[in-house]
């Protein structure tokens, strides 16, 4: 696996951390200084539905640097590339598409 495209997803996933972070700020800084009854707004989303879809992106988001940490992990041991269930080579063409991919595809199924 290139380094620099491990180095480019966790770049990737580190932004967008941050940018849920900062708009989930936003949200809960809005929500304080307002006492509007979002529950009842006839308009649209709560303010906390937004908070709790923001928080699962952001969630998500962390799962993914996770994810590419481990990959970097596995190629500095030697280990990226072959699944962790089964231990064959994972496929590259699997790895091309998900380059943080930790089984093969007949594992993974």
């Amino acid at each position: 696996m290139d380094a620099d495209r491990l180095g480019a997803e966790r770049a990737a996933a580190q932004a967008q951390i941050e940018a849920l972070t900062s708009e989930f700020d936003a949200i809960v800084a809005a929500s304080q200084a307002s006492n509007a009854d979002d529950e009842h707004d006839p308009e649209g989303a709560t303010i906390a539905f937004e908070r709790q879809q923001v928080a699962a992106l952001l969630e998500q988001a962390r799962r993914r640097l996770a994810d590419v940490d481990a990959a970097v992990t596995a190629v500095e041991a030697g280990t990226y590339g072959r699944c962790e269930s089964c231990g064959r080579p994972i496929a590259p063409e699997r790895l091309d598409a998900r380059p943080t991919a930790r089984t093969c595809i007949s594992c993974a199924t």
